[in-house]
């Protein structure tokens, strides 16, 4: 990454923020990687591989990623209908790079939380 768009990131209106702040949500790495392994989940199966999401906030999450392009969702004229959600071309794109940060997180955690322990008995400096 450039230092000018590094010195643009902090700024409010940056994309950078804007994508970050969406994708990294509690839930929508949840939801993307559900998709990416699953390839096609109609509504109800997504909330059950998800357990502890409520409908409300599956149904916000799935709306915001759609807005954005990464998840395309398809209805069909049924009776009863059927959505079935999946991810989009450019969900599709993200997720190598969601991939290696999952990839990470898994390789430092155990280290993670010891660091946490060992400096939550520490007094704060602060």
């Amino acid at each position: 990454m450039k230092k000018e768009e590094i010195q643009n990131a902090t700024f409010p209106d940056c994309p950078i923020r804007h994508v970050i702040s969406r994708i990294t949500d509690k839930w929508s790495l949840l939801v993307l990687y559900t998709l990416e392994q699953q390839k096609v989940l109609r509504f109800k199966e997504l909330w059950r591989q998800i357990p502890d999401i409520s409908q409300k906030m599956l149904t916000s999450t799935l709306r915001h990623l759609e807005n954005d392009g990464l998840v395309s969702r398809e209805v069909f004229t049924e009776v009863p209908p059927r959505v079935e959600y999946r991810l989009s071309e450019r969900g599709e794109s993200l997720m190598p790079h969601l991939d290696a940060l999952i990839s990470w997180a898994l390789e430092h955690f155990s280290d993670i939380l010891t660091d946490r322990k060992s400096h939550s008995k520490q007094p704060n400096k602060f």
